[in-house]
């Protein structure tokens, strides 16, 4: 599944070579991955245990967010993802939790925490929070609605 995100995330980036039909497939996949987002943003939360670095549900759902973050950042996808229910109240919840977690134990989720003496850490959560951050901020672009649910 981490591999098939990675395929549509470098679809996804090259936003010269994509024609309207697959424009219009992509935005339901948009759809699709928005509600396995929404389903599965928790399983990050689990990586704070030093045990469950591997966990695939939550590679599976930071790439995930890596896919959401640039299909909001493309104009013809975003309009159709910031209209969708729960995207952004789901996105600004699970910020608050990994907040939250990132401060009750070893803050995983940014880079500037990541870092022990000289060796920095290649954990696959380091970065959620600013991805987080993205795809809000992304969801809230000349949207007015979201701008006031923020």
């Amino acid at each position: 599944r981490v591999t098939l995100l990675e395929l549509m995330m470098v679809k996804v980036s090259d936003k010269e070579s994509v024609t309207s039909e697959e424009m219009d497939v992509l935005v339901r996949h948009g759809y699709f991955l928005a509600v396995c987002f929404q389903e599965k943003c928790g399983a990050v939360l689990k990586l704070t245990a030093a045990a469950d670095v591997e966990d695939e549900e939550a590679l599976v759902t930071i790439r995930l967010l890596d896919v959401l973050c640039e299909m909001t950042s493309n104009n013809s996808q975003l309009e159709h993802l910031q209209a969708f229910p729960g995207l952004l109240e789901t996105a600004v919840d699970t910020l608050r939790l990994t907040h939250l977690a990132g401060k009750q134990a070893i803050n995983i989720f940014t880079a500037t925490h990541a870092v022990t003496g000289q060796e920095e850490i290649s954990h696959p959560a380091v970065g959620f929070k600013s991805h987080l951050i993205r795809l809000i901020g992304n969801l809230c672009y000349k949207n007015k609605e979201n701008q006031d649910k923020v």
